[in-house]
């Protein structure tokens, strides 16, 4: 009896040592990239540039790396390959617009991106690149997003054409890159990637076409960046405004 009892202490033991596999559905909340207090952004109203702005133009970039494959492992990390892409020198992945690998190609038998700290619904993109240097026009296109599945692999996700958001709408004037690297400026947006994954194009009243590329420390949740030159930045000031996704 003593033996029986000592053997089932011993499998229960053993058995706390055996991590259970991870799960979609026990990762942590994806948390904004800012740790700071973000200020109450009431609606103050505001008015538009007169001209709407018209869709971002990417065409002429290199296309996004496709094939995805891969998913979350029982070692509770994400991890993924895709295809190459003709005239690439080197990919940037991202994970809910924050930048999470740079694959350089020399020719490795396959390309692979590891999250080692993957969140609930995070939105993985990535593209390739020209050359290494992160220039503006060596960047291609930005891939759409891939979220977990609910097997726990990576598949295609998209907000659904059509999909209205009412969002509370500001505006900036910088001329940097903007953090997925391309160059600010007209129809060019800062948006929340965890939940507007980049490459997404939605219609804004009084603005006119938006490309999500950017992302800010006050766009948080439900406000949306839209750029504008100079001043008029400065006279859209906060609107609340319904956007419908293209």
């Amino acid at each position: 009896m003593r033996l029986a009892r000592v053997l089932a202490l011993v499998a229960f033991a053993a058995s706390l040592l055996i991590a259970p596999a991870a799960s979609a559905a026990t990762l942590p909340a994806c948390q904004h990239f800012y740790p700071g207090p973000i200020p109450d952004r009431p609606v103050t109203g505001g008015s538009g540039p007169g001209t709407l702005v018209g869709a971002y133009d990417v065409s002429n970039r290199l296309p996004a790396p496709g094939s995805v494959s891969g998913g979350l492992g029982a070692d509770g990390r994400v991890t993924f390959t895709f295809a190459r892409v003709a005239g690439a020198k080197a990919y940037r992945a991202f994970r809910n617009g924050q930048a999470l690998q740079w694959i350089s190609d020399w020719g490795q038998p396959t390309l692979t991106v590891t999250d080692a700290s993957p969140c609930a619904n995070a939105n993985y993109q990535l593209y390739a690149m020209t050359a290494e240097d992160n220039s503006p026009g060596s960047l291609g296109q930005i891939s759409t997003a891939y979220r977990l599945d609910g097997a726990d692999r990576l598949a295609p996700y998209r907000i659904p054409a059509g999909t209205t958001l009412n969002y509370r709408v500001t505006s900036y004037n910088d001329v940097a890159q903007t953090a997925l690297g391309y160059n600010a400026g007209p129809g060019i947006c800062a948006v929340d990637a965890r939940n507007i994954p980049w490459g997404t194009r939605f219609s804004v009243p009084g603005y006119g076409e938006c490309y999500a590329a950017d992302i800010g420390s006050w766009i948080k949740d439900d406000i949306v960046d839209v750029w504008l030159p100079g001043a008029q930045a400065d006279a859209w000031g906060i609107q609340g405004l319904t956007l419908t996704v293209r």
